[in-house]
């Protein structure tokens, strides 16, 4: 009776929680059995390769989601397409400069991999090679770039099919994102076990030297998210009539709900809300900026994956030459178009964006023990970013001003958020 009122306690235990407990037990197991713990990291290979497995199809049936279910048309979509692509962009380049600068993982000299990656800086080849020369090929390999292309091939073709079949499509695709979500919802209750391995093994084998690392990663990845912060407050104050801080006070609320949760998408209807109620910007406006942000817009992630790959690379002592930084841009930014509805969506991308540089993906699980923490602090970042493309769509000219002048424009969503 006993054993199970504990396992029923272990299963609320919410997600981070159960991972702080199996970092602490980690550092316990690595103190006490030292360097007869390394076996134990297996445990995380195991589980960062079933991330591995699942991440190509849960991006892909993401996408065709995404592009299957969107309202927009015309003009509309592109100037979106150019916010959100700007502005990932802008947060990828942010974090691998503040990464090359900082250097946060150098001097850790945890142990090579077995096939460390190439020093090649030939971009042409190594885009020439993501790019799919068969529908299956990069599902096989993780090649994040080619699965996209795929996607969108296929999400645009559903779309022009007619309504009846197109609704079809859609549902077909809806069973089989949420299929595959449920599986991905096991392999996620067992991470803290990977924590678990990952730390022991380390702690045994190399004491706390990379932890100390890991403290200034942390900290690196706080000033990048700041400094996109930044950027975003700086264009919206450019680029619309709103104004930096009556916003972010306006939307407080929407805020703190995105650290509390970390999710993006369930803060959206908050989102939307205080950007109509409180900050005064047209229906339209905000309706764009809060669903299709909460769908495509995962700057955040984005910035925190390109910093990942290289705070890994350094802590191994591998140079990623600058072809290999820009393939890093470009897997960051075709990968968080699929992650928004995705649970854990850095934790799954981050294993495609450390194929395509040929990074040891078992590593990912000793960010894990960080993961929690700034996965709150990236989604708090999303939502401005959600926040900053409604706002430049609402323009230089407040939505009164603009009735007066009877130029508000009609919205082009056939439906919008609920409250």
């Amino acid at each position: 009776m006993q054993q199970g009122q504990g396992t029923g306690l272990l299963s609320r235990m919410p997600l981070y929680a159960r991972i702080l407990l199996g970092m602490g037990l980690g550092v316990a197991a690595g103190l006490v059995f030292g360097p007869s713990t390394k076996p134990l990291d297996t445990i995380a290979q195991l589980v960062l390769r079933l991330l591995g497995a699942l991440a190509p199809a849960l991006i892909a049936v993401a996408v065709i989601q995404a592009i299957i279910t969107a309202e927009i048309r015309g003009r509309v979509a592109l100037r979106i397409g150019w916010l959100l692509l700007s502005n990932t962009t802008v947060a990828i380049l942010i974090g691998l400069g503040v990464a090359n600068l900082l250097r946060p993982g150098a001097g850790a000299h945890l142990p090579h991999p077995e096939r460390a990656p190439g020093v090649g800086t030939d971009v042409v080849k190594q885009l020439l090679d993501n790019v799919p020369d068969s529908l299956l090929r990069p599902f096989v390999e993780n090649r994040v770039i080619g699965v996209v292309l795929i996607s969108l091939a296929f999400g645009i073709a559903c779309r022009r099919l007619p309504e009846p079949k197109r609704k079809v499509a859609e549902d077909l695709v809806g069973l089989g994102f949420s299929a595959v979500l449920e599986v991905l919802s096991w392999v996620i209750a067992i991470v803290p076990f990977a924590v678990f391995g990952k730390v022991a093994s380390i702690i045994g084998s190399h004491g706390f030297h990379p932890f100390v690392a890991l403290g200034k990663f942390v900290l690196a990845v706080l000033l990048a998210l700041l400094a996109q912060t930044a950027f975003y407050l700086a264009r919206i104050r450019v680029s619309s009539w709103v104004r930096p801080l009556p916003l972010l006070r306006g939307t407080r609320d929407a805020l703190v709900l995105a650290f509390s949760t970390g999710s993006s998408t369930m803060t959206m209807p908050v989102t939307y809300d205080r950007l109509r109620s409180r900050v005064g910007l047209r229906d339209q406006s905000a309706s764009l900026g809060a669903l299709v942000g909460s769908n495509f817009n995962n700057d955040g992630t984005a910035l925190y994956e390109a910093m990942a790959a290289l705070f890994i690379a350094q802590l191994l002592n591998v140079e990623l030459s600058l072809g290999q930084q820009v393939l890093v841009v470009l897997t960051s930014v075709v990968a968080s178009v699929g992650a928004a509805g995705i649970p854990e969506a850095g934790l799954v991308t981050m294993t495609l964006v450390f194929t395509a540089v040929k990074l040891p993906t078992e590593y990912i699980a000793l960010l894990l023990t960080v993961d929690w923490f700034l996965d709150r602090c990236r989604t708090v970042i999303n939502v401005i970013g959600d926040m900053t493309v409604a706002s430049v769509l609402d323009g230089p000219t407040k939505a009164a001003e603009a009735a007066n002048d009877g130029s508000a424009p009609s919205s082009v969503l056939t439906s919008k958020p609920e409250i």
